[in-house]
């Protein structure tokens, strides 16, 4: 089992775990009525789980927020280490310096 904690799901499950205790409820009351097993939840909240966009809003709509608060400034500098992602901007930049150059 793979219990690593990247930076993005790091700080997502900090901010869920925030939302949570400022309520006042317990791990097994939010995973219950998020509609998922506590042990799932409880990666989640630790960051060693990868959850889905429809598990993200479930547990959101639970702690009164939304997605956006929750993932606000989540950015590709918090992807695992060794994960390199090309923005699209710079996709098209470097296509269109290749091709003036293969056009020289």
């Amino acid at each position: 089992m793979n219990n690593t904690v990247e930076p993005a799901a790091k700080l997502l499950g900090e901010r869920i775990r925030h939302a949570r205790v400022l309520l006042g409820l317990s791990q097994e009351a939010i995973a219950s009525l998020a509609a998922m097993h506590v042990t799932n939840y409880g990666k989640i909240e630790r960051g060693n789980a990868n959850p889905s966009l429809l598990t993200i809003v479930r547990i959101a709509a639970v702690l009164g927020t939304d997605v956006a608060s929750l993932t606000k400034d989540i950015t590709r500098e918090h992807l695992p280490e060794g994960v390199r992602v090309l923005g699209a901007q710079e996709f098209l930049a470097e296509r269109k310096r290749r091709s003036r150059r293969s056009k020289a």
